[in-house]
């Protein structure tokens, strides 16, 4: 058997093994949920504004193939 101070000095190993692991998990997941935060963000912005960049692109494309003439928009 162990002596009860080797004991004690394991678990404690043990313990500090078990929080650090905690730790790097946790930054793991921060950074996950940094970059779908992102992500999602990114994802909005072309919900909200990409149809004026289609509807923009669409109008150069017609222009180039010149269907269309310069007007105003």
């Amino acid at each position: 058997m162990n002596n009860p101070e080797q004991e004690i000095i394991e678990k404690n190993v043990r313990r500090a093994a078990g929080i650090n692991a905690l730790r790097k998990i946790g930054v793991i997941v921060a950074e996950e949920q940094q970059a779908d935060a992102e992500k999602a963000k990114v994802l909005r912005w072309f919900f909200r504004y990409g149809w004026i960049v289609l509807i923009g692109s669409a109008r150069l494309l017609a222009y180039a193939f010149g269907n269309i003439s310069v007007g105003v928009i």
